[in-house]
């Protein structure tokens, strides 16, 4: 098992930072310069794209444009870092996904997420009871600018998915959530259970218990016959038919994700950890994407503190948790902001993301139908 690689030398995500801003000031938020617009370079997009050239992978890599707010970024200025990955895309190298608060869509925007082929999710909460935790800087609610984002997009027939944070004020709203996402037109939501990351440690936490409650709901209302695709759901259910027929768990190998911001500052492990600083590890930097490529640092970083302690946590997680195989491992940046470092095994997050929906599933294939749960 120590001589088993647990971070693959080649990524199949890319995480860019076309711009810093932001222009919501979401509860939950964990980023600390979102207030200021500081937008990426040409020449860093230049250098991610010939990083991405450079490695032998033989699946496209997910170029995944978060922020801030990438839809903030001047839509002029955005085209041009486009350009410099076309070449790519027309080849089959890379897909684009953008992950955006809606707010500030337009058909114009539209056009451009067609034009390059982007996979659009969208963050939503939930109907405006829900989603009070998305606000502005002056604290007005964004749940009506999010949906006549949303509106845009439907009328310009831009497919889009959703990621929906669970917090401990909605975690007992599952019926309201799916109700809500199955009227909303998405084509699937995906449902974040609020975790504790950077600036957002002080919010009150799920339990292990209310998130099983929540996933255990999910199950039973999609029994009930509700549309609505569930990402959670559906990933435990390829999970388990893939090991029923040989396949190979979402565990092999980590995927190190390396995340760029607009300077060409580089981390991997955890988008999270970008412009964070920590006393024992520093700034999490591995290196700037203008001075070396992508697979010459992430070959580089294996040395790093962070780097080792995290291989030696997932290490020990095969060898030691029953979930491992569908769970892969509890995030690096999990480890660090619940626990102070990256050699810990079990988090919250593992606990209520991973190990409450096994748990959940379980309950509800053994439980005789019609019994009260």
């Amino acid at each position: 098992m120590n001589d088993r690689i647990m971070i693959a030398s080649v990524f199949h995500t890319l995480v860019v930072q076309p711009t810093t801003l932001c222009n919501l000031d979401c509860g939950y938020c964990y980023l600390p310069d979102r207030r200021r617009q500081r937008l990426m370079r040409f020449d860093v997009a230049a250098a991610l794209a010939a990083s991405v050239a450079e490695q032998d992978s033989a699946h496209p890599v997910e170029v995944v444009w978060h922020g801030g707010e990438p839809i903030a970024t001047p839509i002029g200025h955005l085209r041009s870092l486009l350009a410099e990955f076309e070449r790519l895309r027309r080849t089959g190298r890379i897909r684009h996904g953008v992950q955006t608060n809606a707010t500030l869509l337009s058909p114009a925007w539209c056009d451009l997420l067609v034009e390059y082929g982007f996979h659009v999710g969208v963050s939503i909460d939930g109907p405006a009871a829900c989603n009070v935790a998305r606000a502005d800087r002056a604290g007005r609610p964004a749940f009506d600018r999010i949906m006549r984002g949303i509106r845009i997009l439907r009328e310009c027939g831009v497919p889009f998915e959703v990621i929906c944070v669970v917090t401990a004020d909605t975690i007992d709203r599952a019926d309201e959530l799916v109700e809500f996402f199955t009227d909303l037109g998405c084509a699937s939501v995906g449902f974040n259970i609020e975790e504790q990351e950077g600036l957002n440690a002080h919010r009150p936490q799920v339990t292990a218990a209310q998130a099983e409650a929540f996933w255990l709901r999910l199950w039973q209302l999609h029994e009930a016959g509700h549309a609505l695709r569930i990402r959670d759901l559906d990933r435990l259910r390829d999970h388990v038919t893939a090991m029923r027929f040989g396949g190979t768990p979402a565990s092999l190998p980590y995927d190190p994700i390396p995340t760029v911001a607009h300077n060409g500052d580089t981390v991997i492990l955890s988008p999270e950890l970008l412009g964070i600083r920590s006393v024992d590890y520093g700034d999490f930097l591995i290196g700037n994407v203008l001075h070396e490529s992508l697979p010459i640092m992430i070959g580089k970083a294996r040395t790093l503190r962070q780097v080792t302690e995290f291989e030696s946590a997932l290490r020990s997680c095969a060898a030691t948790c029953e979930f491992w195989k569908f769970c892969g491992g509890a995030q690096a940046g999990n480890r660090f902001f619940e626990l102070g470092n990256f050699d810990a095994t079990e988090t919250a997050h593992c606990r209520n993301s991973k190990q409450a929906l096994v748990r959940s599933a379980l309950t509800h294939l053994t439980t005789p139908k019609g019994t009260p749960t």
